[in-house]
């Protein structure tokens, strides 16, 4: 057992350095491209004007980049006003910038003026269906109940989204599902889906030939691109809020569109995108180089092991006393493995997202998240191991006058070694995969390549995330292996194999 600690601590050792940074200034953008372009563009503007500036990319959605926004940790990000004035604020104020900017300030947090383009929501379908349909606007859906609708997960649960809508509309589809933005557009084209909701900004628009629906009863507000940072940038950094004003009118849909297409179709990197645009829009020379592969691998792969380890290590120690105090004492037992079953029923994005406020984003509300899921196997197998303890042993050992304590050093936990072991790599495997959703709140690790190969349907990119992650779960599940044979009497091993 101590081995397994040591090797967990050597990890943690490891991968500090990579979860340490701590930039003066931090961009947050969203996990779609057009976001992730517009914050790279941020950056830019915010170095050239002296300000030394990291991007936190692909942080989820709406609700997450605010909570951060709030929490300070991260310090602006490009959102928009109809997001802002409906889901943010609850619609308690008017659309206009001036009322928009007072509410904002009442919050803690500033806007600059308006990018130039207005990038609303929409409802979508293949040409083909709308011809089938005879549907030209929203409305003409209200004819066609048995419909299949799939929409972001954001949309399908947001106040401006799909429940207005439907009320708007009184539409009476039943088949309505979330799924992921950019899966959404395949399952369109491939015949899969009949309606889904878009920005009306996106490349794939285009790009498949889509029919957007007429919003012909005025239901979605007008979704202006602004930048929201937090007001103490004015006195940390005002040269950067001023830079970022620059933006201002410099971004119309069209423009938006192509750079969109760029990132989509043609593949390009969003940071030379981003560069391209400042030099072309406000000569502002950036350098840019790309990472090579074995140079990611190695931090993304220390950033997971962070993850996977410190969060291990907290179970380890926690959940064996636990376990042993849940077979000491049956109903305080029953309640303890009560508690730790429902955290591992908790959604683990949800869990993730009730962190930030607590522990902000990165590393922090993963390896909590990821620590309350081990619990539950390891307590579990400690505290099956000790009550399987045979009778006549524990009896035994306590005629020979050995005290509570000596029991449970000298023969309770040798002989229920092997199931506490395997409690523990049950939870460092599952770990190892479920560590890669901590991308979505900046976390890093495997995770962060699959998020963005799916938001560019760049099938090397997921794998550059998804192999190395199923190597380590094979690679730890073998190190307990060979712990197992090292740590557990051969007797126990050989009379659990009978």
């Amino acid at each position: 057992m101590r081995r397994v600690l040591l090797a967990l601590l050597v990890a943690i050792a490891l991968a500090l350095p990579a979860m340490a940074a701590a930039p003066e200034l931090r961009v947050g953008s969203k996990k779609f491209t057009e976001s992730v372009i517009l914050g790279e563009i941020a950056v830019r503007l915010a170095v050239d004007a002296g300000a030394r500036a990291t991007h936190r990319r692909e942080l989820g959605g709406t609700r997450i980049l605010w909570q951060a926004l709030k929490a300070g940790e991260i310090d602006l990000y490009v959102e928009y006003s109809g997001t802002l004035v409906q889901e943010i604020l609850g619609g308690r104020v008017a659309a206009d910038d001036a009322a928009l900017a007072a509410a904002l300030a009442a919050e803690g947090i500033g806007m600059t003026r308006p990018l130039g383009f207005n990038n609303t929501y929409a409802i979508a379908v293949m040409p083909a269906t709308a011809e089938r349909l005879g549907a030209r606007a929203i409305s003409d859906l209200i004819r066609h109940p048995a419909l299949r609708i799939r929409f972001s997960e954001e949309f399908l649960n947001r106040a401006d989204g799909w429940p207005a809508l439907r009320a708007r509309y009184g539409l009476p589809q039943a088949d309505v599902r979330g799924l992921d933005h950019d899966l959404a557009y395949r399952g369109l084209a491939a015949g899969d889906i009949d309606a889904i909701d878009v920005y009306t900004t996106d490349a794939e628009i285009a790009y498949y030939g889509l029919r957007v629906l007429a919003d012909d009863r005025g239901h979605f507000p007008h979704y202006g691109a602004l930048v929201v940072y937090r007001l103490d940038l004015r006195d940390r950094a005002p040269g950067v809020v001023s830079a970022l004003d620059r933006l201002a009118g410099r971004i119309d849909e069209t423009t938006m569109a192509r750079l969109n297409a760029k990132a989509k179709i043609e593949r390009v990197a969003e940071a030379r995108i981003a560069a391209d645009f400042v030099a072309a829009s406000f000569r502002i020379r950036a350098e840019i180089t790309e990472q090579e592969l074995v140079r990611r691998l190695w931090e993304r792969t220390l950033e997971h092991l962070g993850l996977v380890a410190v969060s291990l290590a907290a179970a380890i120690i926690v959940a064996i006393p636990l376990g042993i105090l849940a077979a000491r004492l049956a109903r305080l037992g029953q309640a303890i493995l009560a508690v730790v079953g429902v955290v591992q029923t908790v959604p683990s994005l949800a869990l993730l997202v009730f962190m930030i406020p607590v522990f902000g984003i990165g590393a922090g509300p993963a390896i909590v998240a990821l620590f309350l899921y081990s619990l539950l196997p390891i307590v579990r197998n400690t505290h099956a191991g000790i009550t399987d303890v045979p009778g006549p042993l524990a009896e035994s050992a306590q005629a020979m006058g050995l005290s509570p304590r000596a029991r449970l050093r000298l023969v309770e936990l040798p002989i229920a070694s092997r199931a506490i072991l395997a409690g523990i790599k049950t939870s460092a495997v599952i770990n190892v995969g479920t560590a890669t959703l901590g991308a979505l709140i900046g976390a890093g690790g495997y995770g962060q390549p699959i998020l963005t190969g799916i938001r560019l349907d760049d099938t090397a990119l997921i794998l550059e995330g998804a192999v190395p992650a199923a190597l380590l779960a094979l690679i730890v599940q073998g190190a307990f292996d060979a712990a197992e044979r090292r740590l557990v009497p051969r007797g126990l091993r050989l009379a659990a194999e009978r």
